[in-house]
């Protein structure tokens, strides 16, 4: 856990960071266009273009997503594996999706096959990026990932149902909520790059409600529009005012 990361840079920047950031934050939190973000800001007397907005998300969105991720816990030991479809520019794609037991996002890729290579592809990349190997591995029954399980970690306990992987095929719910609003994915590449960061966001932002007390949540929701501010750069101008 990086705390003392350094916040992105936003040198050449007209507009003060904490428009940048919250225009970012819109888009990722709610299922909104960047034409309603536009007119969201609109309405607070902020003038920008949608497609300003949509520059600072493609710039700034990613990089706010690795700096939250760099301050979350070690995932956990039991891995959740679960690929639903997508649509992108009117063709089927597969989302893979990789949650710990206590539903941090791991990791997310667009494929355009479920087939062995594709699942052997994701479990490489998961163990390269988290840096850990889990006890359990959950999936449902695709052969894919028996196939694949058998080579890259045969040595992880592998569980296969339909009925376990429920925390996985969760996750996969705010995502399909994006997809609608934005009507499809344009491309196999820029739908990797939003979700990739929307993976990284959006969870920051979703507590376990059903599990807090409305004081818990409210506390919580504090704590993590703090952490936002410190990894934005907000925080430092606070503290400089």
């Amino acid at each position: 856990m990086s705390v003392g990361a350094v916040s992105p840079s936003y040198k050449g920047h007209r507009y003060p960071v904490e428009v940048i950031s919250h225009c970012v934050w819109l888009y990722h939190r709610f299922p909104l266009s960047f034409r309603e973000v536009e007119e969201l800001m609109l309405e607070r007397g902020i003038v920008v273009s949608y497609e300003t907005i949509r520059r600072w998300c493609a710039k700034f969105g990613q990089a706010y997503a690795n700096a939250l991720r760099r301050r979350q816990p070690r995932p956990g030991d039991k891995w959740h594996l679960d690929e639903v479809f997508i649509k992108v520019n009117g063709r089927l794609q597969y989302l893979w999706r990789a949650v710990d037991q206590d539903g941090m996002v791991l990791d997310i890729l667009v494929q355009n096959r479920r087939d062995k290579a594709a699942a052997r592809r994701f479990f490489r990349r998961i163990l390269k990026k988290t840096g850990a190997v889990p006890r359990v591995l959950v999936t449902d029954k695709l052969r894919s990932y028996g196939a694949a399980h058998r080579e890259v970690m045969p040595c992880v306990e592998h569980r296969q149902s339909k009925y376990l992987n429920n925390r996985a095929e969760n996750s996969h719910q705010p995502t399909r909520q994006r997809e609608r609003a934005m009507k499809g994915f344009r491309s196999a590449g820029g739908a990797q790059r939003f979700l990739s960061a929307f993976s990284g966001i959006s969870p920051h932002f979703r507590p376990r409600r059903h599990r807090l007390s409305t004081h818990d949540y409210r506390a919580e929701m504090t704590v993590r529009f703090a952490i936002w501010e410190q990894i934005t750069g907000v925080a430092s101008l606070s503290t400089t005012a």
